[in-house]
């Protein structure tokens, strides 16, 4: 038997298309968090049989008319600061709204708290809630446009604006946005930030870049106040408007806001799901930037698919600054040794500039 195709609905505008178009069934249907209060007359000339609905407003008469015809309806989950059916991804303009009433008053802050609450309480409804968030983001994802070959940036969160550091990573997210590629990073401050900004300004020339960085500069970094730190990168991006690549940061380290410069924020509850996607979908390749346990944990995440993995199914993993990853993180002595004699060999390397780790990377 033909599997049914499946038609996302993420809009109201969506829904009327497809019913202006002559729809008379619903079966395939997917609707997500879509207000249809207004549209159960037009909801009754539809076969409801194999819908689903996920945290959409419907009267009542409708819920009826969709359960009875054979439809599934999941209903909204009360007193959750998130919609855990959304149809697509963050912004920070939806992370950051109401900064101005300081950084406790955002979406952003108020999910965590939410998410550090019901921890605490082990509710089984918030495991739910999270997972059906997380399922959704995911979905959301999956259907970015997968024509520019996406090359994931990681480093340190530690990075001050204003660092020299800061500055390369800056460069080379400009560099990668250049050559054609989707900057992909963990979302956070320090290096992730660098190269998201660095991707915004791809259109923008060097006299830009330093003017962005000296402006950054005035507020370094996220501590003591992030409400500082997100306003002064939200100023800058309004002046230097750009496409800064993706972000896939995670609620689990909510001591590190999400930065501000990424254009689409795949923000996840769970940071295992959240590595896994991060890392799976950079086939271009990763750039490692010096850093500490949460960048040496996404190196060894990677290398298993590579040590396991054939000359086909290899993904470049770039490691950059020889005296930090073989003196004070030294992990590339165990990345050799790993890779002796196997297909992984070709696919790790180490260098000293963001020139040299940007030939590594496909395009």
């Amino acid at each position: 038997m033909p599997a049914v195709p499946h038609v996302d609905i993420e809009s109201l505008e969506h829904f009327d298309r497809i019913v202006a178009a002559g729809a008379t069934s619903m079966t395939g249907w997917r609707v997500q968090s879509v207000p249809l209060v207004d549209r159960t007359s037009v909801l009754r000339k539809l076969k409801p049989a194999g819908s689903v609905f996920l945290g959409c407003t419907l009267e009542e008469e409708a819920a009826t008319w969709i359960r009875d015809g054979g439809g599934l309806i999941f209903p909204a989950i009360p007193e959750l600061p998130f919609d855990p059916y959304r149809g697509s991804l963050y912004t920070a303009d939806e992370l950051y709204a109401g900064l101005s009433s300081g950084y406790e008053a955002t979406p952003d802050a108020r999910i965590y708290a939410w998410s550090r609450q019901q921890d605490e309480r082990g509710d089984t409804s918030r495991t739910l809630a999270a997972a059906l968030h997380d399922h959704a983001i995911a979905d959301a994802l999956a259907e970015l446009p997968g024509d520019r070959p996406w090359v994931g940036v990681m480093g340190g969160h530690g990075i001050l604006r204003g660092d020299p550091h800061y500055r390369s990573a800056v460069l080379l997210g400009r560099t990668l946005a250049r050559s054609g590629l989707t900057v992909a990073t963990g979302g956070g401050p320090g290096a992730m930030e660098a190269a998201n900004l660095g991707a915004s300004l791809a259109a923008y020339d060097d006299a830009s870049v330093e003017t962005v960085l000296g402006e950054l500069a005035q507020v370094p970094w996220f501590r003591p106040s992030i409400a500082d730190w997100a306003a002064a990168g939200l100023a800058v991006r309004q002046t230097f408007p750009g496409d800064g690549g993706v972000s896939i940061p995670t609620w689990f380290y909510g001591h590190e806001p999400p930065n501000v410069f990424a254009s689409s924020i795949a923000k996840y509850f769970s940071n295992a799901q959240r590595e896994d996607v991060l890392l799976r979908r950079a086939r271009g390749g990763i750039i490692y930037l010096p850093g500490a346990a949460g960048t040496v944990q996404e190196i060894f995440q990677a290398v298993t698919p590579n040590y396991y993995g054939d000359r086909a199914t290899q993904t470049p993993m770039i490691l950059v600054d020889t005296d930090h990853w073989t003196a004070k993180v030294p992990v590339w002595d165990v990345l050799q040794r790993l890779a002796a004699d196997r297909p992984m060999a070709s696919s790790i390397h180490l260098v000293d500039s963001i020139e040299e780790a940007t030939k590594l990377v496909s395009a």
